[in-house]
């Protein structure tokens, strides 16, 4: 979980009075132990020696009584002592007032073999005790063993006062302590500074807080300018160069950096806009893909003309290496002679095929240097069978365009002789007798004739010839094309086509003249109805491809020859007994006429796709 910068400050603070706190808490226990550890020995000694002196006192009233010891024997002389003792009311006082005191577990008074005269415990006397570790070495040893000692199980200390009779060792006074009972006595002053540093802990912990977010305040508004900076929003507010404006601390001069910076970043992100705009039109308009990679061959550029070379939208490209873009068994990997992720420089020819399309695609790397040093490489993807249909509909756009200037003259050229025939012809007919059936009247009928055909021929000319008016409208295909497929009904019935049309309504708007695009689409869709003269099936799609709508007609007729692919839009082709030839070359014209292009495929015997594209209305 990432944690925010207060929260890290409010912690390191914390963190820091909880390290400050930590070592005074042991740096003050380790002083309370070793001063109540000294305490507790000076009581013990002091205890020690009280009861020694009462033991004094104890002999010489037994000496007072008249009381002696039978002989000098050891035995009668420990006797004598322990009577003495016992009969001793203050020596018995003593003993038991003082395990009273805090921490004092037992006092004794034991000869030199460790045999208890008399004690406090009523059950020791006539017994031998061990002896139990010295007080002192408690004392004099460290802190840590010290809390060891305490925080373990309870053990038991002794403090040893010498004990002498007639100026000899006789035995000593033995004050036992327990541990259990001195950590009680220091329980009390322990909870008192725990309590204390706990509360110590709390108000650090909130004035950590607090003074986190006054130092952190500015950061905030640096930060909350920065993001304006990021959202395009490069003039700082007015009210953040009050706040920092006055400021000449290190804060208020990195604000005024920024407000520099924003100003910079406002200028080159207008120059890169503009910059932007032109290349993505330049881009959009090339039909060539086009792949710009890095020193590391990562995709920092990529056209959107490449889509349907990778057959994914080209902005999933961007960042990505060149081995992931081009992976194992991609068919364009071999011919770009990928080898890890070096891109080397290529011309070649492959084909390539996408969304069941198969295209001869040409496939050329080009290295960028810089200095000698080579920075980059451009892999450029060109559709060769594209190329060559553009070249071949540029051809017919020359073609019709010189046929129709010809025409144009030729026609008017024909239309006046023709008028002056057809008057003569009129004339001859009233000369001629009306009621015979004479040679001159079949040869002035099949003139006539001749001359109406000729006339229908010159008016086709003219018709094809003469500039149309176009009136472009705002138009949503999924509408217009329903309508084309109702004029074509009869026909579509007629021939027992089954008609399967995908019109979906989420493909902008065009600008089209309606009535001259219908025209248009309804030559391909009864052209598809003539060529399934016995039935068949015909498909009518609408689509996107990036800027572009294009409609789809496609038949399964018996396709045309590769022959004549070269010829199919001229004006007046037709392999149709009785076909005008008129139809496509129309099409072409009126496709080209609202800024389109239109291409088929063919195969013979399986069908023929014609595909019409028109920009999308801006």
């Amino acid at each position: 979980m990432q944690l925010r910068l207060r929260t890290k400050l409010t912690i390191v603070m914390t963190g820091l009075v909880l390290l400050v706190v930590a070592v005074l808490s042991v740096v003050f226990l380790a002083q309370l132990l070793e001063q109540t550890l000294l305490e507790t020995d000076k009581r013990a000694s002091d205890l020690a020696h009280q009861v020694f002196v009462q033991a004094q006192h104890a002999l010489a009233d037994a000496a007072n009584q008249g009381l002696r010891p039978s002989s000098d024997d050891p035995d009668d002389v420990h006797d004598y002592v322990r009577r003495a003792f016992e009969i001793n009311a203050g020596l018995q006082a003593q003993l038991e007032a003082a395990i009273s005191s805090p921490s004092v577990y037992e006092v004794s008074i034991t000869d030199e073999q460790g045999l208890v005269l008399i004690s406090n415990d009523q059950s020791l006397p006539g017994k031998t005790r061990p002896r139990r570790p010295p007080l002192s070495q408690l004392v004099q040893s460290g802190f840590v063993h010290q809390v060891k000692v305490l925080r373990g199980p309870s053990k038991i200390f002794e403090y040893d006062y010498p004990f002498n009779m007639a100026s000899k060792p006789f035995g000593e006074v033995r004050v036992v302590l327990s541990t259990g009972l001195l950590l009680n006595e220091i329980a009390p002053s322990l909870k008192t500074s725990g309590t204390i540093v706990l509360l110590a802990l709390g108000i650090c912990t909130l004035l950590a807080a607090v003074v986190s977010r006054a130092t952190l305040a500015p950061l905030r508004d640096i930060s909350a300018q920065l993001d304006r900076i990021s959202a395009g929003q490069y003039d700082t507010p007015s009210g953040s160069l009050r706040l920092f404006g006055g400021s000449g601390d290190e804060l208020g001069q990195v604000s005024r950096k920024i407000t520099q910076v924003g100003q910079q970043l406002r200028g080159v992100h207008e120059i890169f806009s503009t910059l932007r705009e032109n290349m993505n039109s330049v881009m959009a308009g090339l039909e060539d893909g086009l792949l710009l990679f890095t020193r590391d061959s990562r995709a920092v550029m990529v056209s959107p003309a490449a889509e349907k070379f990778l057959g994914a939208p080209s902005g999933e490209f961007l960042g990505r290496r060149v081995e992931d873009i081009f992976p194992e068994g991609h068919p364009l990997r071999a011919v770009l002679h990928l080898e890890g992720y070096e891109l080397s420089e290529v011309a070649a020819e492959t084909e390539l095929v996408t969304a069941g399309v198969a295209r001869r695609v040409g496939v050329s790397v080009q290295a960028i240097q810089e200095g000698g040093e080579r920075i980059g490489a451009l892999v450029t993807l060109r559709d060769l069978d594209s190329l060559e249909s553009i070249n071949t509909q540029l051809q017919v756009s020359e073609r019709l365009a010189a046929l129709g200037r010809i025409t144009a003259g030729v026609a008017h050229e024909v239309k006046n002789p023709l008028n002056s025939m057809r008057l003569w012809l009129e004339n001859l007919k009233e000369s001629l007798p009306a009621d015979q059936e004479s040679g001159a009247q079949q040869a002035v009928n099949v003139l006539d004739k001749e001359i109406d055909r000729l006339d229908a021929v010159v008016k086709r000319f003219l018709d094809f010839t003469r500039p149309m008016d176009i009136r472009l409208e705002a138009t949503q295909l999924s509408q217009l094309l329903p309508e084309v497929l109702e004029i074509a009904q009869p026909q579509l019935q007629k021939a027992g086509i089954q008609l399967a049309q995908l019109l979906p309504i989420d493909v902008p708007e065009v600008y089209v003249d309606r009535a001259l695009l219908k025209q248009a689409v309804l030559n391909l869709v009864l052209n598809a109805a003539e060529a399934m003269p016995n039935g068949g099936h015909l498909r009518l799609v609408l689509s996107r491809r990036g800027e572009m709508a294009e409609i789809t007609v496609q038949d399964t007729g018996k396709g045309i020859p590769p022959e004549n692919k070269q010829k199919i839009f001229q004006l007046f082709f037709t392999t149709r007994p009785g076909g005008s030839g008129i139809g496509l070359a129309s099409a072409f014209r009126i496709v080209q006429l609202h800024n389109g292009s239109i291409d088929f495929t063919s195969e013979v015997g399986r069908g023929t796709t014609f595909r019409i594209e028109l920009p999308l209305a801006a």
